[in-house]
């Protein structure tokens, strides 16, 4: 008899290092919502993050996990995909750790197109660092280390995803968890690199993108009569228009799959037996014993 797994079937016994209201619970909690209603299993299931803030958030999901350095989440995701391509592969990362010093590998994830789910919570500030501002930030934001204002132009995540190829693109808010559980149950079914860009508030250090803030800058794709996400102009019009900031499910394409077009029907990796598969690797093997 089947078992019927629960949100609390991915809780971890981690304490979290999170600050009281961060946006980041509510990512979690939607993930694991998302992942019981899909009917995910722990062991069937792996999950990459980088570092900061949501980093963390590994740690608090019960699954195979890998927390790994700056910037290189989606590289270790792409090559678990690739070792075992039966695995559901999630990665999550912030602004700062996706757009930034990952930025290069955020581009060629997208345009590989991996089957797996790239979760980014922007909080448009580097919290675990003390809220210098992030790629995400906002022209003129006033830090600690730019008390004149952030000279810099804030990237545009989603907009890049696009231009790069992706082929499912979304973004949810923390304070909806309802439709942000939907949007990363939409992700992870997607056949594809699927990128889900969260907008998780920093209580403690942005005093300017607070939830009340969100709440009043934010409206969803759906109210746009007639929005269709297969329609990849009027995505990038929605991206890039000025103004205020677009959530759902916002384009989505089918095309082959990184996996489709290298391993094809090969067994995976980590199913092999290494000493078999070529004398060579068990001498490796041997000599890390």
């Amino acid at each position: 008899m089947a078992t019927t797994l629960t949100a609390k079937d991915f809780a971890t016994t981690t304490p979290s290092w999170w600050c009281p209201g961060c946006g980041d619970f509510g990512v979690i909690a939607s993930l694991k919502q998302a992942a019981a209603d899909m009917g995910l299993e722990p062991k069937n299931t792996a999950f990459i993050s980088g570092i900061g803030c949501s980093g963390k958030i590994s740690g608090y999901f019960h699954s195979y996990a890998f927390h790994g350095v700056h910037g290189r989440a989606l590289p270790v995701a792409t090559a678990v995909k690739l070792a075992n391509k039966d695995l559901t592969v999630i990665a999550a990362g912030g602004d700062g750790d996706g757009y930034a010093i990952g930025a290069g590998h955020f581009m060629h994830a997208v345009r590989r197109n991996p089957d797996v789910t790239y979760i980014v919570m922007d909080n448009q500030t580097y919290g675990l660092t003390k809220g210098q501002s992030s790629p995400t930030s906002a022209l003129g934001y006033v830090t600690g280390t730019s008390p004149a204002g952030n000279p810099d132009a804030p990237i545009n995540g989603l907009a890049v995803a696009l231009a790069a190829g992706g082929t499912f693109i979304a973004r949810g808010f923390s304070s909806e968890p309802k439709a942000m559980t939907e949007l990363i149950k939409a992700a992870i079914a997607h056949p594809g690199f699927a990128i889900v860009e969260i907008m998780s508030p920093c209580v403690t250090f942005n005093k300017v993108n607070t939830y009340k803030w969100f709440k009043e800058n934010v409206y969803h794709v759906t109210d746009i009569p007639d929005y269709d996400p297969r329609d990849r102009a009027k995505a990038f019009d929605v991206l890039t228009q000025a103004g205020k900031i677009p959530l759902g499910i916002i384009y989505t394409e089918i095309r082959p799959t990184l996996e489709a077009l290298t391993i094809k029907d090969a067994p995976a990796i980590a199913g092999l037996d290494i000493e078999t598969a070529d004398a060579r690797y068990a001498g490796i093997q041997e000599a890390y014993r």
